[in-house]
This record gives structure tokens, sequence and C-alpha cells, in this order.
């Protein structure tokens, strides 16, 4: 199902931002990560077929503006609330992927009764010293897909539709349109994602599902038992022969797991 977007004023108009939206059913908050959103993008796509998506793009990526306020995580997860009460959201679904997944638990554990329903997908956040992250702001283009995917010909064309990671031209391209938009996701990866998120956690009251990808080099499995192990009311769905962007390799599977939080 096509998804239509739109630009909408936040906070009074101290930021502008770029939402996507599309499908019928529960609403669905869905907070991206560090790469945006994809053209055609099959994950949202997916969402689509079972919520009413509303897909936010952070300031920074695309035309969505005023990432100069967003100083730190108490900034970023206000900015995601007062986004959610411009939309005229109550209580959705919250669905964050790696980042957005970092942002939608700071949200939760924020405003505990605010999100009763949530779903981290490889969420970042947490640093743990026996699985240390790749740095992914010194990785080269080229390099992405084989820590994003577990098929990483096929993410390779997502990544790149209609074109090519190692052309000389599309890459520079590439890299132009990626340079604003990691500038506001270092905020909160750079040099590490822990900005102390795990010593929030068990304010969280939401019933949550944790979704992970059985391959993936980005955030490794030890991740998602990390946030189990910290949160009151959660359990842990792998999903084999998928990498980190796990909702974009197997979605139907990914689709089955949200229905459990109905």
């Amino acid at each position: 199902m096509p998804l239509s977007s739109r630009l909408i004023d936040v906070a009074g108009g101290r930021a502008k931002v770029r939402v996507y939206e599309g499908g019928d059913g529960p609403p669905l908050l869905f907070l991206h990560g560090a790469g945006g959103l994809m053209r055609d993008d099959p994950f949202l796509a997916a969402l689509a077929t079972r919520y009413r998506v509303h897909a936010p793009l952070l300031p920074g990526y695309e035309d969505s503006t005023g990432e100069e306020r967003l100083r730190t995580m108490l900034d970023i997860a206000l900015h995601a609330y007062d986004v959610s009460d411009a939309l005229g959201l109550a209580k959705p679904l919250v669905c964050g992927l790696s980042m957005g997944g970092m942002i939608a638990a700071e949200m939760a554990a924020l405003a505990p009764n605010e999100i009763e329903r949530l779903c981290l997908v490889a969420s970042a956040g947490l640093w743990l010293a026996q699985h240390p992250l790749p740095d992914l702001f010194a990785m080269l283009p080229q390099e992405l897909p084989g820590y994003l995917f577990h098929d990483v010909e096929r993410g390779s064309k997502l990544m790149a539709p209609g074109g090519d990671l190692n052309d000389i031209k599309f890459l520079a391209d590439f890299m132009v349109m990626n340079a604003r938009r990691l500038g506001m996701a270092g905020k909160m990866l750079f040099p590490i994602p822990d900005r102390g998120l795990s010593d929030r956690l068990y304010r969280i009251k939401a019933r949550t599902l944790i979704v992970w990808g059985e391959n993936d080099r980005l955030i490794p499995l030890p991740y998602a038992e990390a946030f189990r192990s910290a949160l009151a009311d959660a359990r842990v769905v792998t999903i084999p022969q998928a990498g980190h962007l796990v909702g974009h390799e197997k979605p139907d599977e990914v689709l089955r797991a949200l229905a459990t939080l109905n």
C-alpha cells in the first residue's frame, strides 16, 4: 500500500517534520533508524497492511527541520512526544528500529503511563563491553549492506535503488545525502550509543516486544537479551536468516510477532 507524506508544524512551529502515513487499522508510530527511510520502504509498506502507520522523519532527515534544538536525549524524546501530539495520536503502538528503538525506549521510560505497547526492533541504546559494536560512522557506504543485511546482495539493491554504491558519482551523491542525517544521528550514537538508557529501562511499564535478526552484525543478539532482562514485561522474538534490518528482510515474520501485542 503506497504511503503519502506531508510536512507538519511541531511544538508551535519550533520544528517542521516530514511524516509518511498510510494503511488502515490501529495507529502505529514508527521511529526510523540512523539511515532514515528507504524509497518505497518495504518495512513501512508491510506495517501499513495491518496498521495506520505514522512515520515521522527526525529533524536533519529530508526536509524535517529543528535539529539545532535537539541537544540531548531528553530533547529528542520530548520532540517525539511533540510529534505524536501534533499527529493527534493517543497511546499508539510505538515501534522503533535501531536508533528509533532507542528513542522509543526513552519515551516509554520518560512517561511510563503514556505508552502501553512497545516494539523494539534491533534497538540501539545499550553498550555491552563484552560485545562492543562496530563504528557505524567509520564505515564506507559499500560496507554497510554487510552489517545491515543477511542477504547482502538484496540489501545493496534496497539501499541504492537504481544505483551502485561502487559508482563514484552515485557514491558522492549518497554521501552528501547522508551527511546531514548522520550529523543528527551522531548526537545519539557517537562514539557509543550509551546515554544512560540502561539506568532508565526499569521505569518502562509497556508490554514490550523485542525483535531481532539472528544474523545481526551491527547490534548482535546479546543486546536483545540485555533489553529483555531489564524490562518488566518483555519477550524476545528472533528471526532466522535476517540481519540488522530484520523488518526489511522478513516483514511477514515481524508482522506476525507484532500481532501478539494487539
